[in-house]
């Protein structure tokens, strides 16, 4: 619980030193909050997942536009599908606006979660939702790249649980970071200020 606790002081202290952080010419990018750094780290990098019809998809393949990226599990009994269901409703706020957007999940369980099981869960919330996986060793490349904190609760080899983050995160057209959401932002906010970095970046339209 404090590695947790000390994860959420360190992002939110990156998302507040935006401002220092981020030089003049990004005045816009600014006015729209976020930060690029968190506890003196980037967040972001190279990663290459699993889609659930075997392709590899990586990060260069990933962020073509606005992205709304969350690492969970599908067995998760709260948070995940609260979250999922959010980031499927923002992703439709933003196409009435005529904002692209897209929507990923990406898995903290490759044990479990597999290919037919990350499709369906993707698929019930949004047709359009990408869920990813892979081995072991790819999903967490992905998550220390987001500084995604993740744990395994107990030792049942079935019915276990994961403790972990639960943020939301965004991502601009061609991978770098510029927000976060906490756990249950409602999907009107997020499209907001979804909405305020896509007039910043000239981002692309439906």
């Amino acid at each position: 619980m404090l590695r947790l606790v000390v994860f959420v002081a360190a992002l939110a202290a990156a998302a507040a030193a935006w401002f220092v952080l981020r030089p003049a010419e990004d005045a816009r990018l600014a006015a729209c909050g976020g930060g690029s750094t968190m506890g003196g780290g980037a967040i972001g990098g190279a990663f290459a997942l699993e889609a659930p019809d075997g392709s590899t998809v990586t990060d260069a393949d990933l962020f073509d536009r606005l992205t709304l990226v969350y690492f969970g599990y599908t067995l998760c009994p709260d948070f995940c599908p609260l979250d999922a269901a959010i980031m499927a409703d923002a992703v439709d706020l933003l196409a009435e606006r005529g904002i692209a957007a897209r929507a990923v999940f990406v898995t903290i369980d490759p044990e479990r979660d597999t290919p037919e099981r990350l499709g369906a869960f993707a698929a019930f919330f949004h047709p359009e939702m990408l869920a990813l996986g892979g081995a072991p060793e790819q999903v967490a490349q992905a998550a220390r790249a987001f500084r995604v904190y993740h744990a395994r609760v107990d030792d049942d080899p079935e019915f276990y649980l994961m403790d972990h983050s639960t943020f939301t995160y965004l991502v601009a057209p061609g991978g770098a970071f510029l927000d976060f959401f906490r756990h249950g932002t409602a999907p009107e906010v997020i499209a907001d200020r979804v909405a305020c970095f896509a007039a910043a970046l000239d981002a692309p339209a439906i």
